[in-house]
């Protein structure tokens, strides 16, 4: 308990302490975060180059002592906290600089500190009044890992819209709350689940609009290892607090980890 407390401690000191200014991307309407082919794969790509050096810089960066969900080093080599070049003014708050390159860093502080508070969130729920939305194919292989372990249903290549609200559907099921992946790429459930005037957790990443959201998770969605860092620990503490076994180990969710 006195660690939690510390730890709370620390992420406020810490969101107190000045950064260095970031600039939103100007965006003249909320579709322009959907990114390109192209954009997209330099985000992958750049995730993909995460070396020792950066993990260290990185760390450094942080210079936090308290302790995390994961330790800080999984997170860098996960690439959770790398953003697109665009900055939404929605997800600004959660940005503390950007690259060389110009993606947005996003502080892996907060990321503890939103994992911990849609944990806590998403644990008063059974699984059968829960579903997952992925559509970005980067993650299914976490989703369908995240399915297994959590007994949570999951929608990967497709979600057909009105599932959730139309009753004359063949398909139609009842839920109480929603988690998607991107709130672009799984817009079909988030209008849906607005619609029903529902909780919606979400991985955001720097590009996205949040309106409707309800728990924003702020990081990398675009990679299979961000993704998969972040449906691991949702999964781990959710089956902690549930008295489910849990064995998996990181590596099954996000593949190889360097």
């Amino acid at each position: 308990m006195a660690t939690e407390k510390s730890l709370a401690d620390a992420l406020k000191q810490k969101m107190l302490e000045p950064s260095e200014e970031v600039e939103e991307t100007p965006a003249a309407k909320p579709d322009s975060e959907n990114l390109t082919i192209g954009e997209e794969e330099k985000i992958k790509e750049a995730s993909e180059k995460i070396t020792k050096k950066d993990v260290v810089e990185e760390k450094k960066a942080i210079s936090s002592k308290e302790e995390t969900l994961i330790p800080l080093e999984d997170y860098i080599k996960c690439a959770v906290h790398l953003g697109t070049k665009v900055i939404t003014p929605h997800m600004k708050k959660f940005v503390y600089k950007r690259r060389a390159d110009g993606l947005a860093v996003i502080n892996t502080i907060l990321i503890d500190k939103q994992l911990r508070e849609t944990i806590q969130f998403i644990n008063k729920y059974n699984p059968e009044t829960i579903y997952l939305c992925c559509k970005r194919e980067a993650g299914w292989e976490a989703a369908r890992s995240f399915e297994e372990v959590t007994g949570i249903r999951v929608f990967t290549k497709k979600y057909s819209p009105g599932i959730t609200t139309n009753l004359e559907l063949e398909d139609f099921f009842e839920a109480d709350l929603t988690m998607i992946c991107d709130p672009w790429i799984d817009k079909n459930a988030l209008h849906d689940t607005i619609k029903l005037k529902k909780p919606i957790i979400s991985l955001c990443d720097t590009n996205n609009y949040t309106q409707g959201i309800t728990n924003i998770i702020p990081c990398n969605n675009k990679s299979g290892k961000s993704i998969g860092c972040i449906l691991f620990i949702l999964a781990r503490e959710y089956n902690k607090k549930h008295g489910k076994e849990f064995t998996a180990k990181i590596e099954d969710f996000t593949g190889p980890l360097e």
